[in-house]
């Protein structure tokens, strides 16, 4: 399994819509940068966000989880209570091939202002939004810049196709087009 390039990542955008929409080149002129870089993709997070509120004194359960639980904002900036956390979603909308995982970090300038960046691997054939998870480990609010690079996606190509993608077995995150809370699926 081989990390890709940022050749193969702006080849895969452009014949098969891996990354839509696709900027192919760092953006940066004041900006917390994003697009590709040399083997990774720097994602935007969008201008809309669930901030997390305790004012109803709920018990957080991924198995009975209550949205009202969340703020809902929608803005240039967000801002993110001390210990506390967001979730965001992408602006890029992905298709990830049935032969790759991404893995997605933090960028090193949120990171170095406490706000660590938390998004589970995009599985083989996953498809969607990308649902953010924010989080300020500082006691002091934090901003996030909407429309501005948040994370790095990683991509990497496997030697053999996987059995089973997360399109086969229907997952209950595919094709997500918001932001998306816990979900149960039933069998």
């Amino acid at each position: 399994m081989a990390i890709k390039s940022d050749k193969w990542i702006e080849r895969m955008s452009k014949s098969h819509e891996m990354i839509t929409p696709y900027v192919e080149k760092q953006v940066r002129n004041g900006k917390i940068s994003y697009g590709v870089s040399s083997y990774g993709y720097d994602i935007r997070v969008s201008d809309e966000y669930k901030i997390f509120t305790n004012v109803n004194s709920s018990i957080v359960d991924p198995k009975k989880f209550d949205a009202k639980s969340f703020v809902d904002f929608k803005g240039d900036v967000c801002i993110v209570p001390p210990n506390s956390f967001a979730l965001a979603r992408s602006v890029e909308y992905f298709k990830i091939p049935r032969n790759v995982l991404t893995i997605c970090v933090g960028k090193s300038t949120y990171a170095r202002c406490g706000i660590i960046v938390n998004v589970t691997p995009f599985e083989p054939e996953w498809e969607g939004y990308v649902t953010l998870e924010i989080s300020n480990t500082t006691p002091l609010p934090a901003k996030i810049y909407s429309n501005e690079g948040l994370c790095q996606v990683l991509f990497f190509e496997s030697d053999e196709e996987c059995a089973i993608s997360y399109k086969d077995k229907a997952g209950k995150y595919q094709g997500q087009v918001g932001i998306t809370l816990p979900r149960m699926k039933v069998s």
